[in-house]
């Protein structure tokens, strides 16, 4: 059963935040419950967590709590959007200066800089990947991501097709992030090898399908 479902006020689950913060209080407030959470994920996983424990450690009411956030699914979504626009950055870094080299060996090495050092990161996601009324937003990173990459690499391989071109990013994209999130979960030594051959697999990949021409 899904935890977030069991949370009061969920018989049409709403996973949007209730209240944007203006103030400096209240945004202050709403940091404080999304770090608080995020700590909290990092150490049991999304399932484990609990409202109540993330209020107790905000020192807040769970009243106070659900003025913001209805509902567990609603705190996971914002923090997944506070890693989206973070990485954002990352990849508009990325993709404005594409090398076709080895950009892809740099943008794998940027993303696991960021997933090592982002609290909760993997738990963060894997609770996404979990939760059906988060499927939206994960695809929605990954069309998002896909474009801005195939957009820039549009310029570097001009004899591919741009929807196929589009699509391939799609793919790489996908490929690259469900390794890199899995990689954070094995050893250091482990964890090396693994982004190693992925970075060798997207190289290889690149290099001779760019080499043929579009069906």
């Amino acid at each position: 059963m899904n935890q977030a479902a069991s949370l009061p006020g969920d018989a049409m689950l709403n996973i949007e935040q209730r209240r944007k913060p203006v103030q400096d209080r209240s945004r202050e407030r709403v940091e404080l419950i999304l770090n608080e959470s995020a700590s909290l994920i990092m150490e049991v996983g999304v399932q484990g967590a609990k409202t109540s424990e993330i209020a107790r450690r905000a020192n807040i009411s769970l009243a106070s709590l659900y003025r913001y956030f209805p509902n567990k699914s609603a705190i996971v979504k914002a923090l997944a959007e506070r890693h989206m626009e973070k990485l954002s950055k990352v990849l508009g870094e990325f993709a404005g200066e594409l090398d076709t080299d080895n950009g892809f060996d740099q943008l794998i090495d940027n993303y696991a800089m960021f997933y090592r050092s982002e609290p909760g990161y993997k738990e963060i996601w894997s609770g996404v990947e979990a939760m059906p009324e988060l499927q939206e937003l994960d695809l929605g990173e990954l069309f998002d991501n896909a474009h801005i990459i195939a957009e820039n690499a549009g310029k570097v391989y001009t004899s591919v097709d741009k929807d196929r071109l589009w699509l391939m990013c799609v793919m790489i994209t996908r490929i690259c992030a469900n390794t890199m999130r899995l990689a954070m979960t094995l050893e250091s030594d482990q964890e090396e090898i693994m982004l190693s051959e992925l970075k060798m697999m997207i190289k290889l990949y690149l290099k001779n399908r760019i080499a043929q021409p579009s069906d």
